[in-house]
């Protein structure tokens, strides 16, 4: 009885301590903004693809930034890692994924991941 105790102790602490985590891609046009940019010759040319993360923690569900504010976050820091400013270039399918890591119920981490490719034009 006693060896059953401590094995039922040992899953128990086990499945209530081990971390998980799952993800999640948003495959919508999010963007406010629009460009419109015919191509119907070849002037471009794809540059890179650039990324940008922003971070939230939560400790039993209290802390963090909205959704809003995290998805605000990394395209900020995806725009500032394009370095853009004073070239023929833009920011083409922008792509935001969600990722959580957990401990439940104690410990949220989700971070979001914005990614775009930029191009730039020779003509």
């Amino acid at each position: 009885m006693r060896r059953f105790k401590a094995l039922l102790i040992t899953i128990f602490a086990t499945a209530l301590l081990s971390g998980c985590g799952y993800h999640m891609a948003r495959v919508a046009n999010l963007n406010n903004h629009t460009t419109e940019v015919e191509l119907s010759r070849r002037n471009f040319v794809v540059v890179e693809k650039v990324i940008g993360k922003a971070d939230a923690t939560y400790i039993f569900g209290i802390g963090g930034l909205s959704d809003e504010a995290l998805i605000a976050n990394a395209k900020a820091n995806m725009l500032s890692n394009a370095e853009l400013v004073g070239t023929a270039r833009a920011i083409i399918n922008e792509t935001t994924e969600e990722h959580y890591a957990m401990i439940f119920p104690v410990y949220f981490k989700k971070t979001v991941t914005v990614s775009a490719f930029i191009v730039e034009f020779t003509d």
